[in-house]
């Protein structure tokens, strides 16, 4: 495998909103991410991800872009993100922005002048379809619950969104439309930019013409992914964008990659992949099922152990996936897979390591190195998340109460990873000095950045473990270019793999449960890397573990 130089780095992703904010308006900002540089250098981090900064209203996020040029001003301006890229690349680290490509925002003024002509060049930058007898043209169900169309009004004409009303489908079809994109991506790298982390980008090709399905709910209605199982041609577009952008600048893309058929993987992240890496969703979509978030099942750590396991062992030979436990789309980790009477720091360093010493780019998201867990919420008006209020609505349908339909999205709701960082224990946990945009998780007091940092034992530090260990020149070559081997699949609650390298051979094995057990191990201990718990019993390769002990060796 030829090596690359993000093969060995370190990503950490930050929700710019919520992260650290510098003029006390209550939004986080970029002047926030440069005053905390020292602190993700002090981590260990190599790349830092960005979620959107783009001009946006905001209707999801940031996620519907209104200006591709330009950083919206509750961010800041474009004097502090090349600031940022600057003073950022001073202490080795890259700044990846989030593209947003499947979709803009129907305020951007390619939208605005499609409006003003449906049938003229920028009408041709959207999908707009006849309506069938006042119908949309299909049945497909946005991302975000209802018609994926939008009357235009006046006419008898729709417009496609994948996404929410406010985020129109881009026509990738249309070559102008591509080379716009590409002449936006090359003039974002020619800034210093370490590459892009890829949005939706499955989406990007549709089954055309367009027509319906078997509803698959009772509104008549069919998801998208029914769609996207049949669409065709899509590395056609990946491809073309790869050599007319990334490929140019050596730049590290990570795509948020859904749907793939397994046998065109190698073509999205393998040696000459469409991107030089794909996220791993395999563990968050544990549970999770097409009817709504009312009939998601528990994340059951066999069922965790064993999407692990399958992950790694496909990616083995083609590339590296990026590796995660949350991020701004998912619950906090550390809720989802360990159940809530086990929650404990030391389950916590048990989860992160984990995952983080798998085969692949670790990903950090804000607040997961400090263990920031699921924040409460006590009515639907505390809610800002799009999703979470349509799934709210899709429980109450289904027959649920109000108070067990906020039970029930309480648990999934994106909003649990966009409560502001807690960097101490002071007033809104030290993130501003205003008001802030969403409500802070109300645990701060007890978890936050400047206790932990003060305290060795705690998760903040063994992330700080973790790092070093992976960087090390004693374990580099075997946790950044090792092969994978589960170890002991069939015994329950235990989860073990050996890193194999040139050199070195290393084993991760984590007991995920309370109660202790005493296991013959396959090989033999010649030390201990790592380990969150102080007793540790091993006598060659009998080794008692602890409740939810986790311990990294290096083995014969």
């Amino acid at each position: 495998m030829q090596k690359k130089w993000w093969q060995d780095k370190i990503a950490y992703q930050i929700y710019p909103k919520s992260f650290a904010d510098s003029d006390g308006d209550g939004i986080g900002d970029l002047r926030g991410i440069i005053n905390k540089l020292d602190y993700l250098q002090e981590l260990g981090v190599d790349i830092v991800w960005l979620s959107p900064i783009f001009c946006s209203p905001l209707a999801d996020q940031g996620y519907d872009i209104s200006d591709y040029y330009n950083i919206d001003p509750r961010f800041g301006t474009m004097a502090d993100m090349e600031e940022l890229i600057a003073k950022a690349r001073e202490k080795n680290i890259c700044i990846l922005m989030d593209l947003v490509v499947n979709h803009c925002s129907d305020e951007h003024i390619w939208f605005k002048k499609a409006m003003e002509e449906p049938e003229g060049r920028y009408g041709k930058y959207f999908y707009i379809e006849e309506g069938k007898g006042g119908e949309p043209p299909c049945n497909w169900r946005s991302y975000f619950g209802g018609s994926a169309w939008e009357r235009i009004p006046g006419t008898n004409k729709y417009y496609f969104h994948a996404f929410h009303k406010k985020q129109p489908d881009l026509n990738w079809e249309n070559e102008e439309v591509r080379q716009e994109i590409y002449k936006m991506i090359n003039w974002w790298l020619d800034k210093g930019l370490g590459g892009f982390r890829i949005d939706a980008i499955i989406n990007i090709k549709k089954v055309l013409p367009f027509k319906d399905y078997e509803p698959d709910r009772e509104d008549g209605m069919v998801s998208i992914r029914t769609m996207l199982k049949e669409a065709e041609g899509v590395g056609e577009f990946l491809s073309e964008m790869k050599r007319e952008t990334f490929e140019k600048y050596d730049a590290f893309t990570v795509g948020e990659v859904f749907d793939a058929r397994v046998e065109e993987l190698p073509l999205f992240f393998g040696e000459d992949g469409y991107f030089s890496s794909i996220f791993e969703f395999g563990p968050a979509l544990i549970g999770k099922s097409d009817n709504g978030w009312y009939d998601c099942k528990e994340a059951a750590r066999e069922k965790y152990k064993e999407v692990c396991f399958k992950s790694q062992l496909k990616s083995d030979k083609i590339g590296f996936m990026s590796n995660i436990i949350e991020n701004h789309d998912e619950p906090r980790g550390v809720n989802e897979f360990i159940p809530k009477e086990d929650l404990s720091e030391k389950s916590k360093k048990l989860l992160a390591a984990v995952y983080f010493l798998q085969k692949g780019i670790p990903f950090i998201y804000q607040g997961q190195e400090l263990g920031m867990e699921n924040t409460v919420f006590h009515s639907m008006e505390e809610v800002d998340d799009i999703s979470t209020r349509d799934e709210y609505q899709v429980a109450l349908d289904a027959g649920y109460s109000e108070e067990e339909a906020l039970k029930i999205v309480s648990k999934y709701s994106r909003d649990n990873a966009r409560t502001p960082f807690q960097w101490s224990d002071e007033d809104n946990a030290g993130f501003t000095k205003g008001k802030p945009w969403l409500a802070l998780n109300p645990n701060y007091p007890v978890i936050n950045a400047a206790e932990q940092i003060e305290r060795k034992t705690s998760v903040y530090y063994f992330y700080k473990e973790l790092i070093a260990l992976r960087k090390s020149e004693e374990c580099k070559e075997t946790f950044v270019y090792g092969e994978f081997e589960p170890v002991l699949p069939e015994v329950k609650n235990f989860m073990a793999y050996l890193r194999k390298g040139q050199d070195k051979n290393i084993l991760v094995a984590a007991n995920f449960q309370k109660e202790p057990v005493t296991l013959t191990l396959p090989v033999t201990c010649k030390k201990v890397l790592l380990h969150n718990d102080g007793d540790i019993r091993m006598e060659r390769s009998t080794v008692t573990f602890q409740g939810y002990q986790v311990l990294v060796m290096e083995v014969e």
